[in-house]
């Protein structure tokens, strides 16, 4: 196994130790959970980048780079759910899991006709787009709970922390619906640039 497809194979570990820090709801949880999805993201930039540096593209990395990519991103979103104060509606979580089994699936289907299907430009704005969210509003999350066990912390947020914490909610649903409508359009666009790849002509 070569250095980019380790580098995934590990992202796949990471999920699993940041799932297991944000199943307990404490700012210090939240932190180590930041910390370990920061560096699962940057495993993400590195192992396309070295595989295509070093001309180590190779089908197994083609095949499971995206889905790594999913099962951390659907992990994030799915613990992401629980924590109070982004209030993340139920319904664009189920929008993202939807478009990721079907895309997973329609890969999987594309591969036992002996075609492998590498992740497109939108998908790979998706998984950005995704990756900023969690990483963004994660991070406010642990900063206003840090801040309000450090009141010389607080004292620092312009407008005081009772402003952030009102206004967070609401451009946290703003985003996430964005994000669940980018999600659906890049879905569509793979379906389309892959029509005849995944046979869908014949299955019509």
């Amino acid at each position: 196994m070569n250095l980019p497809n380790k580098l995934t194979v590990s992202r796949c570990l990471l999920t699993i130790i940041f799932v297991g820090f944000m199943s307990f709801d404490h700012v210090a949880a939240y932190l180590l959970g930041l910390v370990t999805f920061i560096i699962a993201a940057i495993t993400d930039y590195y192992d396309g980048k070295i595989a295509r540096e070093r001309n180590l593209i190779t089908n197994f990395g083609k095949l499971l780079d995206p889905v790594a990519d999913k099962v951390l991103m659907v992990s994030a979103f799915v613990m992401l759910m629980q924590v109070p104060e982004l209030h993340v509606p139920g319904w664009t979580i189920v929008v993202i899991l939807a478009r990721e089994f079907l895309v997973t699936g329609a890969r999987s289907l594309a591969a036992v006709e002996g075609s492998v299907i590498a992740a497109s430009i939108y998908g790979k704005r998706k998984t950005v787009f995704q990756m900023t969210y969690v990483i963004t509003f994660l991070s406010v999350v642990v900063a206003l709970r840090l801040a309000a066990l450090l009141p010389p912390v607080a004292a620092l947020l312009p407008g005081g922390i009772d402003a952030w914490r009102g206004a967070l909610a609401p451009v946290s649903l703003v985003t996430i619906v964005l994000i669940a409508v980018y999600t659906l359009y890049s879905g569509a666009r793979f379906a389309w640039q892959n029509w005849k790849a995944l046979r869908l002509d014949s299955a019509v």
